[in-house]
């Protein structure tokens, strides 16, 4: 038995991020708890959070609407990530594997919406 969004690629992508994002902020500075951390972390798990409530919506316009959170949410990691970069909490390595793969999420996302008619 699965619900409907645990087979949208975008989740399961979006599922992923999240992780990865879990694990690279465990190593920012604590003075950042309350700051960047906290809020990549809440932006990052929103984007599979906003994917699954409008999957389950009874609408497409719903539905595209809370697509358009999700990305709204993945841009606000991608600067988190740029922010987090700037301020050496992550080596240019691990910025540019979680830069490439937000970066395919996001066109996913973007055509997944826009075909939602």
């Amino acid at each position: 038995m699965q619900f409907k969004f645990e087979r949208i690629i975008i989740w399961q992508k979006a599922m992923v991020l999240g992780e990865r994002v879990n694990v690279i902020t465990e190593k920012f500075p604590r003075k950042e708890q309350f700051n960047i951390t906290s809020q990549m972390l809440r932006a990052a798990d929103s984007i599979a959070l906003n994917i699954a409530e409008g999957s389950i919506s009874q609408s497409n316009p719903e539905f595209r609407r809370f697509m358009s959170y999700a990305i709204r949410s993945l841009a606000e990691v991608v600067t988190c990530m740029i922010k987090a970069k700037n301020r050496n909490y992550i080596t240019s390595s691990e910025y540019q594997k979680l830069y490439s793969s937000s970066y395919n999420l996001m066109n996913m996302m973007v055509a997944f919406k826009r075909n939602l008619k």
